[in-house]
């Protein structure tokens, strides 16, 4: 079985997971969605994607891997507040930690989920994100869309945000009602409960030496 990043669970622990980061990550590299009347957190959302979009088709980034990468990871670090993601992943195991090993753990949190970013924005074929609109209760908000795929099917991705520093910041990703942040915070604590909390950063520091998967530049088919 493969484990949320698109690797195997064996690389962290062996546990059930799901595909919810490649696929929820993947959901923000989409095209522009069916215009509708959207709050705030949406048009956050909807401009990032673009911007991500705008990277893909770019024809001068085909060749260069590592520029691109670079410019689709400069976005998500605008999209995700990866230090809240990794606090609620790392769940009761977080406030133990020291602020170096916070640190380092947001490090390798965020160097996971883009891992899984960057080896699934090739997968992009034009697909489309229907946005639902958006429900904000004071500094919270949920942005609702939905991915059409090339067979008419729909995947329900919800995004959870908070309001920081005047921003809109994804801190969860729901999609088909599985939550990333759960599904990481019950791989995390088996692997904390069962061996150590070092245990867990070694699998991610392990992770973040293998190579990327990625099946090389190409050009994506354009968005209609």
């Amino acid at each position: 079985m493969r484990g949320v990043d698109g690797t195997s669970v064996a690389a962290l622990g062996g546990m059930r997971t799901y595909t919810v980061v490649s696929s929820s990550l993947l959901a923000l590299t989409l095209a522009t969605a069916v215009p509708v009347t959207a709050g705030e957190p949406t048009d956050q959302i909807r401009q990032r994607v673009d911007e991500v979009v705008r990277v893909l088709e770019d024809p001068a980034l085909l060749s260069k891997p590592v520029e691109r990468h670079a410019a689709v990871r400069k976005i998500a670090e605008e999209i995700f507040d990866y230090p809240d993601t990794a606090r609620r992943a790392l769940g009761p195991h977080w406030n133990p930690r020291t602020p170096q090993e916070k640190q380092e753990f947001i490090r390798l949190f965020a160097e996971l989920l883009d891992r899984a970013y960057i080896g699934k924005i090739e997968l992009y074929q034009g697909e489309k994100v229907r946005y639902g609109g958006d429900s904000i209760n004071g500094d919270d908000a949920i942005v609702k869309t939905r991915i059409v795929t090339k067979k008419g099917s729909e995947v329900p991705v919800d995004y959870r945000l908070h309001l920081k520093d005047g921003r809109w910041l994804v801190y969860d990703v729901v999609i088909e009602g599985v939550s990333l942040v759960s599904n990481y915070r019950t791989q995390f604590n088996k692997i904390v409960q069962t061996e150590s909390y070092q245990a867990l950063v070694q699998k991610l520091k392990a992770k973040e030496s293998e190579p990327a998967a990625s099946p090389g530049p190409r050009a994506p088919a354009r968005a209609r």
